[in-house]
C-alpha cells in the first residue's frame, strides 16, 4: 500500500471518529479503511486506534503518530503545490517599491523587459526615497539601498550601490579640476536634497581607509537627481551620482569623472519581500530576475 495514502486515511479516521465516515468521504469501503490503518499499525508495530463496536479512540502512540502524519501530509501537499506553481507562468499585479534614482534609471528599463517576457504580468512601480513598510503599504517586492535590519523581510543581496563624482568638460575647463574632496568647497556642487532644503548635503569620500567629508553647496539643489544630472551635463557644477548611470555619460564624453583616486559612498543594496509565507510565482520570478540583472558585483 502507499504509505502517504494510508497516513491520509488514518488522519481522516482520527478526525471523523469512524471508519464508515472516512469511507464515505474518501470514496472507499470501510474494509479498505481498516486495511490502511492495519498497514500502518504493522509498520510501526503498535496499535494506533482503539476500536470497539461502539466507538474508537487514539492510543498514546496513535496520538503522537497522528501529529507527525499531519506534518508529513502538509509537507507533501506543499511540495506538490510548489511543483505546480513552478510550472505556471507569472500573472497578475505586482506592486514594487524602489528608490527614485535607481528606480528611474535602472529598474524601470528592467521592468519593461520583464513585462515583455511575461505578457500576463502587470507592475505598479512606486519610486520614493522614504522608508516604507511593505505590509502596511501593500508592496510585494522592494529594492532598498542601505542596511536591512527588519527580521520580517527576506533579503537577496544585489551589487553594491556605488557613487562617483563627475562634471562637464566645459565646467572643469573654466573652474579647474578638484584634486581632493576639500577642493569641492570652492566648486558649485549639485546637491541632492533628500527631504528638506534646511538639511545640509554632505559628501563623503574614502582613500586608503581614511574618510574625508565635505559640505556640498552650490547654485542648484533638487530632490530629483535627474534634474541634477541635466545641470551637470549643461556645465553648472559637480554632481555625485550612481556609477551605473554616470559611466554611460563618461563614455560619451559629456561628463568627466573627478576625484578618481577616491572612492565615493558605497552602500549595500537588496531586493526584499515579506517573510512568513511562501512567495507566489510572480514574486519569485521577479525577484530572481532582479538578482540576475543587478546581482553581479
Amino acid at each position: 500500500m502507499d504509505r502517504l495514502t494510508s497516513m491520509a486515511v488514518f488522519v481522516r479516521a482520527a478526525d471523523l471518529g469512524s471508519f464508515a465516515a472516512v469511507a464515505e468521504t474518501m470514496g472507499m469501503s470501510p474494509q479498505m479503511v481498516a486495511k490502511h490503518v492495519v498497514f500502518l499499525e504493522d509498520r510501526v508495530g503498535a496499535a494506533l486506534i482503539h476500536r470497539t463496536t461502539r466507538r474508537q479512540s487514539l492510543t498514546d502512540v496513535g496520538r503522537a503518530y497522528y501529529d507527525r502524519c499531519k506534518l508529513v501530509l502538509a509537507e507533501a501537499d506543499a511540495a506538490d503545490a510548489l511543483a505546480s506553481d513552478m510550472r505556471s507562468r507569472p500573472q497578475g499585479m505586482l506592486r514594487v517599491n524602489a528608490p527614485m534614482t535607481f528606480g528611474a534609471f535602472s529598474l524601470a528599463p528592467f521592468v519593461t523587459r520583464y513585462l515583455a517576457r511575461y505578457p500576463d504580468m502587470q507592475v505598479d512601480l512606486t519610486l520614493n526615497d522614504r522608508f516604507v513598510d511593505p505590509l502596511e503599504e501593500g508592496f510585494d517586492v522592494m529594492v532598498r539601498i542601505g542596511p536591512v535590519e527588519e527580521s520580517g523581510l527576506i533579503a537577496h543581496a544585489l551589487a553594491p550601490y556605488r557613487v562617483i563624482a563627475c562634471a562637464a568638460p566645459a565646467y572643469l575647463a573654466a573652474r579647474g579640476v578638484p584634486e581632493t574632496p576639500a577642493d569641492l568647497e570652492r566648486h558649485d556642487c549639485l546637491a541632492y536634497a533628500y527631504w528638506s532644503p534646511s538639511i545640509p548635503c554632505r559628501w563623503v569620500f574614502t582613500r586608503n581607509g581614511r574618510e574625508e567629508e565635505v559640505r556640498a553647496s552650490g547654485r542648484m539643489r533638487s530632490n530629483d537627481w535627474k534634474a541634477l544630472l541635466h545641470a551637470a551635463i549643461e556645465g553648472f557644477g559637480v554632481t555625485l551620482g550612481p556609477e551605473s548611470v554616470l559611466s554611460g555619460e563618461i563614455a560619451t564624453g559629456r561628463l568627466v569623472r573627478v576625484l578618481g583616486d577616491y572612492e565615493g559612498p558605497v552602500r549595500p543594496m537588496h531586493v526584499l519581500y515579506p517573510a512568513g509565507r511562501r512567495p507566489t510565482v510572480k514574486v519569485r520570478s521577479f525577484v530572481e530576475a532582479v538578482v540576475e540583472e543587478f546581482g553581479a558585483a
